[in-house]
């Protein structure tokens, strides 16, 4: 009796400080233990995947829907990483030779944007403006570009480039759901092909290229002239090009149409961080799904506000939406090595 005594004392000498270890680390990497939002991500990811409870999904119907700009990936520096990319081709692309009005105003917004001050109004929206600077571009030559954009040091930051400009949280967060059986799909703003090349090497394990939805640009064959697309037939020595104009912007109820269209069933979960995220959330909850909102509110690490933070926050607590604080919630946000600038030497032209 008393060697058994003994033995399972010596048991529990060597297993509780594992238990304990285990108990103050993430279930999910770059998590804060403590993470609300995580304890109730990870406590719903049990329940729907537990053959033998009352929660249980099959895989086939568990969709989880990401927005990209600010949810997987930073849009504070010093803006949407498409914007970016425009304000490049009217800048600083000496094959390009813009507008006078649109090139004005890009100086104009470059600046106001550097100086972390309101950018003006652009001529036309800043989508249709994109399209019309990339028309006859062929689709992998416009890949091509924004994979050399993508190569460019990140406004603000030092260590980082745009390419590399995901929250690793929210990289981790994926895996997870990728390994529990989830289909994962992204919902984005930015046109489909810059969203697709963008997280080809940091998620393209997880989402491949069909199951990123996005803004539409309108494409054409290199043959085809004025005759209609449903009169033109494709040649075997036509390549695709982009024709120049904006067909959707992937934003708020346009986000409910194109989950319909494109992937047929109700998300599971979605994840955001704006009104842009709103209603495609709110169908998710509509269906019995969960809503996850990320919160700008680290103002340390990454470009936050924390006014707007609150603000949103009220609007997700009103609507039944679960909020992540970045600031509270993140053990890390970028990469290692990532630092973010002083003010003072935020300031830089663009490359």
């Amino acid at each position: 009796m008393r060697r058994k005594t003994w033995t399972l004392l010596l048991c529990l000498c060597v297993l509780l400080p594992c238990l304990a270890s285990c108990g103050g680390r993430a279930a999910i990497p770059y998590w804060t233990a403590d993470s609300p939002a995580m304890a109730s991500l990870v406590s719903f990811v049990r329940a729907v995947t537990d053959e033998r409870g009352a929660a249980y999904v099959p895989p086939e119907d568990r969709i989880a829907v990401f927005d990209m700009d600010g949810t997987l990936y930073g849009e504070r520096f010093p803006t949407y990483f498409d914007e970016w990319l425009l304000l490049h081709r009217l800048l600083h692309d000496e094959a390009y030779r813009a507008d006078p009005e649109d090139r004005a105003w890009a100086e104009e917004a470059e600046d106001a944007l550097l100086a972390g001050e309101e950018e003006p109004d652009s001529p036309r929206s800043s989508a249709q403006m994109a399209a019309e600077a990339f028309r006859g571009f062929t689709v992998e030559e416009y890949r091509a570009y924004v994979r050399r954009v993508m190569a460019e040091p990140a406004a603000g930051f030092e260590n980082m480039t745009y390419g590399e400009g995901f929250y690793l949280p929210m990289i981790s967060l994926v895996r997870y759901l990728s390994e529990h059986g989830f289909t994962v799909f992204i919902s984005s703003g930015s046109e489909r092909s810059l969203a697709r090349e963008l997280i080809a090497d940091t998620l393209g394990e997880w989402i491949p290229p069909d199951r990123v939805i996005g803004s539409t640009f309108s494409l054409e064959a290199s043959g085809q002239g004025e005759t209609d697309g449903r009169k033109y037939t494709y040649a075997s020595d036509d390549r695709v090009l982009l024709e120049g104009n904006l067909l959707q912007k992937n934003q708020k109820m346009n986000k409910v149409v194109t989950t319909v269209n494109e992937i047929g069933a109700a998300p599971l979960l979605v994840f955001g961080n704006s009104s842009g995220d709103v209603s495609m959330a709110q169908y998710a909850v509509q269906h019995g799904g969960r809503a996850y909102m990320l919160l700008c509110d680290d103002t340390e690490r990454d470009f936050g506000d924390p006014e707007e933070a609150a603000s949103f926050a009220e609007t997700c607590r009103e609507l039944g939406f679960e909020t992540v604080s970045m600031r509270d919630e993140f053990e890390t946000i970028y990469k290692p090595g990532v630092r973010k600038l002083p003010s003072a030497e935020q300031l830089r032209p663009a490359a």
